[in-house]
């Protein structure tokens, strides 16, 4: 698939947020080998700064900048730093996200209204302060990381977390029905359980195997597989797809009938 897409993004700007690592780090780099200009970006320099020298020691074009997208001033020094270095922006992915553990009962305010910063209010500002560059250039891609938990499953503990990717669910169709008249299509994926770094630290490699057996296909899905299904809803094959979403879980969300 990816040779047939490898013009579509030949020179286009694409904003990945969180993308110092896991599933964003994974798309960075697929986007720049497929020949768009990166912009990495997250909280912490130096993850960003060693995603976009990897970028660039493979002949791509990368620019960090480091910002937090859970405030307003974070979108705009964001922004601000991409404009200052790119004449446009063609895509935004807004990957970044938090995923804590705090069940409702002991969940504070503060712990709640964080997560809904990170991971859907920025959907929003990311968005309009996107939406000027693209309605000046005539179309663009936004793209949103959601979850399976945001409609289809639900964890305990997880209750802000879940909430902020239903809401992203919501916010990515009626972006989508505002945005079509200016050729800006607005989509999103919703990944299960995927094998980043980050979770092949914090579980046990016995437990994933437990759990994999949850998933009709047997294994947990990979980051690279994540940012594939980003690739093609980024690219021009999918230039006439808005307001979806694409659910990468192996089959576990499938209902199952039993005979």
């Amino acid at each position: 698939m990816h040779d047939n897409l490898n013009s579509s993004l030949a020179g286009k700007v694409a904003i990945i947020t969180g993308s110092g690592k896991g599933i964003g780090e994974e798309i960075a780099l697929l986007f720049a080998r497929q020949g768009a200009k990166v912009v990495v970006t997250a909280r912490s320099e130096n993850d960003i700064r060693r995603v976009a020298d990897s970028i660039k020691r493979a002949e791509g074009q990368a620019h960090a900048v480091m910002a937090d997208i859970g405030t307003a001033t974070g979108v705009k020094s964001l922004i601000a730093g991409v404009t200052g270095h790119f004449q446009h922006i063609d895509i935004l992915v807004h990957n970044a996200g938090i995923f804590p553990y705090d069940p409702i009962e002991e969940m504070s305010d503060d712990a709640w209204q964080s997560v809904m910063d990170v991971n859907l209010n920025s959907a929003f500002r990311l968005s309009k302060a996107c939406l000027p560059k693209m309605k000046e250039q005539g179309g663009g891609r936004m793209l949103f990381t959601s979850s399976i938990q945001g409609n289809s499953a639900a964890v305990p503990g997880c209750a802000h977390y879940a909430t902020s990717k239903a809401g992203l669910n919501g916010f990515i169709r009626a972006a989508a029905l505002e945005f079509a008249r200016h050729n800006i299509t607005v989509n999103g994926v919703e990944p299960g359980l995927t094998l980043t770094p980050g979770v092949e630290r914090a579980i046990p490699e016995q437990k994933r195997k437990k759990m994999a057996h949850s998933i009709p296909l047997n294994r947990w899905g990979t980051p690279g597989e994540v940012a594939s299904a980003m690739l093609y809803l980024a690219s021009d094959a999918a230039a006439y797809i808005t307001g979806q979403t694409i659910v990468i879980d192996g089959g576990a969300t499938l209902p199952v009938f039993r005979t």
